[in-house]
């Protein structure tokens, strides 16, 4: 065992005298783990990190304002207000289309887990 190890495990002995790790969340409950094949591999770790973190993806960020957007205007009232936000969604429903186009051109590597799937679920 090397250096490190040891000092881990004098740590978390130490801790579990002390009863720093008592009542912690969770404690006596079973893990639950998330279904994670439905994201490639290698996105695995960023998809875990980002997720533990509370941080959306830029598509899906904006695709919430898009909701949030088209909510506030189905309960708009003035006219003039409702132009504003529709033009504000219309840019956003833009940018996201144009993110989208782009990641479909340019991603290699969605390009061919696309393409498992599409095989996995006899589409080719």
């Amino acid at each position: 065992m090397d250096i490190l190890a040891i000092l881990a495990e004098n740590k978390i002995r130490e801790a579990i005298a002390n009863g720093d790790l008592n009542n912690l969340p969770g404690s006596g409950k079973p893990i639950k783990l998330e279904d994670l094949s439905h994201v490639p591999e290698e996105l695995r770790a960023g998809y875990s990190i980002l997720k533990n973190a509370g941080v959306l993806p830029e598509e899906m960020e904006l695709k919430k304002e898009i909701i949030t957007l088209q909510k506030l205007i189905d309960c708009c009232q003035g006219n003039e207000d409702r132009k504003q936000l529709v033009k504000k969604l219309n840019e956003k429903i833009l940018r996201f289309d144009l993110m989208m186009d782009r990641r479909k051109t340019c991603s290699a590597g969605l390009t061919q887990y696309r393409d498992k799937i599409y095989r996995k679920f006899g589409g080719y």
